[in-house]
């Protein structure tokens, strides 16, 4: 877990020098509190989701807890509902992530522009791609994992 929330870091850190509009594109944090919240459950997703949120706060200038919130809550969701249905075939993994995203992002979004009384910075627009691009990339990987899982255990 610790190394998958430094890979996390070293990805934003490396996403955000090669260029701003990478890091509206993918939330590397959403994935490891999603696949741990799957692994280990609710409060284990939302303590998680509260630590990593508070790591993507620290790269912003904005108020700090606003993505701590968010993913606390997108990880208490992700534990749950994943304890109630069955998550791992590809294309559910897909749509389970990309509505958790989505959920995140509505949530982070209304915090922002709650507490700023202004409008989200969207980075022309590219942020709205971000929960489809970060499903894509998390069911692939999380297929990925399964599949080394299952040949590890046989």
């Amino acid at each position: 877990m610790v190394l998958s929330v430094i890979v996390a870091f070293l990805l934003y850190s490396v996403l955000g020098k090669i260029s701003l509009s990478l890091l509206h594109l993918f939330n590397f944090f959403s994935l490891v509190v999603i696949y741990f919240a799957i692994e280990k459950g609710e409060i284990y997703g939302a303590c998680l989701g509260a630590f990593c949120g508070l790591i993507q706060d620290s790269f912003s200038i904005s108020v700090f807890g606003v993505a701590g919130i968010a993913k606390t809550i997108m990880g208490f969701l992700a534990g749950y509902f994943s304890g109630k249905i069955n998550v791992t075939p590809l294309k559910r993994s897909f749509f389970f992530i990309l509505i958790l995203n989505c959920v995140e992002l509505l949530i982070w979004a209304g915090l922002y522009s709650f507490i700023f009384s202004v409008r989200v910075n969207t980075g022309g627009g590219l942020l709205f791609f971000q929960p489809l691009l970060t499903a894509s990339l998390g069911a692939t990987v999380f297929y990925q994992l399964r599949k080394k899982k299952n040949l590890i255990l046989d």
